[in-house]
């Protein structure tokens, strides 16, 4: 198979583990409980200095661990169709220029490549359903080397979330609630 990269607004082009310590995923702990939440509120919190906590943000949004959005609920602006498209590619070389097509879909807020019977799964926001009719039928459909789909539509989203950071702390982390250790 061809390297590909996943598109978006957030270009990936590796899957790797950042060199992230306990004070970095503290500083990201504080910006997922509010995101626009002060240098200097981060900095009390946590007991260090701005400065500190400006030069780990700029560094984890320079090499592109932490990216600072505003998450719209897309139901309460008006897409009333979203679904979880599962993709099947063939031949499998064609996975990565699939993926480059449908990655530019406007419609598309999540890709990834998948094992098993399906390459690639999307998630799709459509303002209704003649809208996501047309993505499929017209577009996705039509993309080189998709040769199967399988459709789910989201009925009720009960969660809507980044993944909990915590859960990468080493548990003497987690007790004492970050490292003082900083050397930025």
């Amino acid at each position: 198979m061809d390297s590909w990269q996943p598109l978006g607004r957030y270009r990936v082009t590796e899957n790797r583990a950042a060199a992230v310590d306990d004070l970095d995923l503290a500083i990201m702990m504080q910006l997922q409980e509010d995101g626009r939440r002060s240098f200097t509120d981060i900095a009390r919190a946590l007991n260090i200095s701005v400065g500190t906590v400006r030069n780990r943000i700029s560094r984890l949004i320079a090499d592109k661990t932490l990216h600072i959005f505003g998450r719209v609920n897309p139901t309460h602006v008006g897409f009333q169709a979203s679904a979880n498209i599962h993709i099947a590619v063939r031949p499998p070389s064609l996975i990565g220029a699939a993926a480059s097509v449908i990655g530019e879909f406007p419609e598309v807020s999540y890709m990834a490549l998948l094992t098993g019977e399906f390459d690639l799964e999307i998630d799709v926001a459509c303002r209704d359903q003649e809208h996501l009719t047309e993505l499929l039928t017209n577009r996705l459909h039509k993309v080189e080397g998709v040769v199967e789909t399988r459709t789910h539509l989201l009925l009720r989203v009960f969660k809507y979330a980044q993944p909990d950071l915590r859960l990468l702390q080493r548990p003497s982390a987690r007790a004492a609630g970050h490292d003082d250790n900083d050397t930025v």
